[in-house]
């Protein structure tokens, strides 16, 4: 099952819950530290006997870190633990307790410095935990704060974050427990904060992991048993290769171009004959069976020469274009290069009114109702539909900043989603998908590769062909998610960003698209078990 994403209220409300239906807070925090024992012992078994330094900090993710100290140190390897300050609640201090400092653990301490954590005394390192031991541990954790932590980390917390990153910049691997410390659980801002290799994150993913990769390493959540309640099944969605891969069918051997569907793109404005192809390349290499192109009349022959395979006609002028274009596709994508005109208006006006099917809107198809989204939403209700903007794309539609877009990405698309029957899919990191009746699905897929012009046109068709494909069979949202997933995971397996194009995203489409599953169900070649509910990789 898919992990669940979270801000830091929610994610101590879905404990909560837990611990109200009979579940200890011991009893979670035993499960965390022992399946991330688990799975730091099943990725760095080689490294291990050459020790392991961990770092705690007062509260239960401390506690966090004596389970997992505990649980290395049970295992057989040599663990230091870092104390930056005394544990302050009641199961931190149990789990220090329990593991009892054996002889396999040693202890230190970086009370000494001093609580305003200037940049000198964090400098001097007066503990020397900086000094040979700790510099030759090839495995640092990091359980200094967790979830509820809050503003900048001072004093031996922020001396000890810093002897971390010092650590991983001369080799060592840095596994954060839950959160990296340092970083804000819901908003993903961050000041001095841990940068690790690896987060092993409990029960559910936090938003602002999703926000701030590149701290974050790969992120892995387990499963600690949190138990259903209706603020946690309310949590969007994490889609992921798993989620995505059952829900897309094999094309059969016997297919043929009219059973692999017919899908329309108006697109390409004069002079944007390129959006036009890049939508249609990403309908052909989602697997659609016959395209039809609809371009300004300028296009028609750029369009023949850079997508022979796509039927060509310029733009519907009267009832009986729009009528013949009804009849040959069983979805229309919409949008790509039209050009933000009142004709471009009249235009989207008048084929979403011909046109009653399952349909995708995107880019000028959008700019056109800039302030006017109820408009948009009569032309949508009542049949299947997606619309795709960017973050700027839908402040424009409903009338907001980009920056309230931006920073309320999880919830802001829900009106218009509710109100117009669309599933809204909003572009960005992560990228968040809104279903009319509530449910919200999250791709964190993709690099920065995806941050150049035409990768949207490239999603417009792939869309498009989803629904063309599966329109009767899935609810848009989830097709939207599919589609958003397998994009960003095409730049991901093109590996640096610098030096990715755009036409080698499109030429990874295919192994994107067939990527197989891992052995043994899991989503990472290094995850171990059951217990991983999803893995996210680390930004390339």
């Amino acid at each position: 099952m898919p992990g669940r994403v979270a801000t830091a209220s929610e994610t101590v409300a879905c404990e909560r819950a837990t611990i109200d239906a009979g579940i200890s807070a011991r009893a979670l925090m035993e499960r965390a530290g022992r399946l991330a024992a688990d799975e730091i012992i099943h990725r760095f078994r080689l490294a291990l006997p050459a020790g392991v330094a961990v770092f705690t900090g007062p509260g239960n993710n401390g506690g966090d870190g004596w389970v997992v100290a505990r649980c290395l140190a049970e295992s057989g390897f040599p663990v230091t633990v870092v104390e930056a300050a005394t544990p302050k609640t009641e199961e931190a201090q149990a789990a220090e307790d329990s593991a009892g400092v054996p002889a396999t653990i040693a202890k230190s301490a970086l009370e000494s410095v001093p609580e305003s954590g200037d940049d000198a005394a964090r400098s001097s390192d007066p503990t020397g935990i900086g000094g040979p031991s700790l510099g030759d541990a090839p495995i640092v954790v990091d359980a200094l704060l967790g979830t509820g932590s809050t503003g900048a980390p001072r004093g031996p917390i922020a001396a000890a974050i810093e002897i971390v990153n010092n650590a991983r910049s001369e080799g060592a691997a840095v596994i954060a427990l839950d959160i990296p410390s340092g970083l804000d659980a819901t908003s993903g801002e961050h000041e001095l904060c841990v940068e690790a290799d690896l987060t092993l994150t409990f029960g559910v993913v936090k938003r602002g992991q999703l926000l701030a990769r590149e701290v974050c390493g790969e992120i892995v959540a387990l499963d600690i048993g949190l138990v259903g309640s209706p603020l946690h099944d309310s949590l969007p969605l994490l889609v992921d290769l798993r989620w995505t891969s059952v829900r897309v069918p094999e094309i059969p051997p016997n297919a043929h171009k009219g059973t692999r569907r017919r899908l329309a793109i108006v697109a390409g404005g004069e002079g944007m004959a390129g959006a036009a192809i890049l939508a249609g390349k990403g309908a052909l290499r989602s697997g659609i069976g016959l395209l039809r192109l609809v371009v300004a009349r300028e296009n028609v022959v750029a369009i023949h020469a850079g997508l022979p395979e796509a039927i060509v006609q310029p733009w519907p002028v009267d009832g009986a274009d729009l009528t013949t274009l009804a009849q040959n596709a069983e979805a229309l994508a919409i949008g790509p290069g039209l050009g933000n005109s009142p004709a471009t208006r009249d235009l989207v006006g008048r084929v979403l009114v011909a046109w009653t099917g399952p349909v995708v809107v995107d880019a000028d198809a959008l700019n056109v109702f800039e302030g006017d989204a109820a408009s948009l939403a009569k032309l949508l209700r009542g049949r299947p539909a997606v619309i795709t903007p960017h973050p700027a794309e839908l402040a424009r539609l409903i009338g907001r900043d980009t920056s309230d877009v931006t920073k309320n990405r999880f919830e802001i698309g829900a009106d218009f989603a509710h109100d117009s029957g669309a599933a809204v899919l909003l572009k960005g990191v992560p990228t968040v998908v809104f279903a009319p009746t509530g449910e919200r699905l999250v791709s964190a897929a993709g690099t920065a590769a995806l941050a150049t012009g035409g990768t949207g046109d490239v999603l417009t068709g792939m869309v498009g062909t989803l629904l063309a494909q599966l329109g009767g069979r899935l609810p848009p949202a989830e097709i939207a998610a599919i589609a958003a997933f397998i994009h960003g995971r095409a730049a991901e397996l093109c590996g640096p960003v610098r030096g990715t194009t755009l036409e080698d995203i499109l030429l990874a489409l295919p192994d994107a698209w067939n990527e197989p599953l891992p052995p043994a169900d899991v989503l990472s070649k290094e995850a171990t078990t059951e217990a991983i509910l999803t893995c996210i990789p680390a930004v390339p």
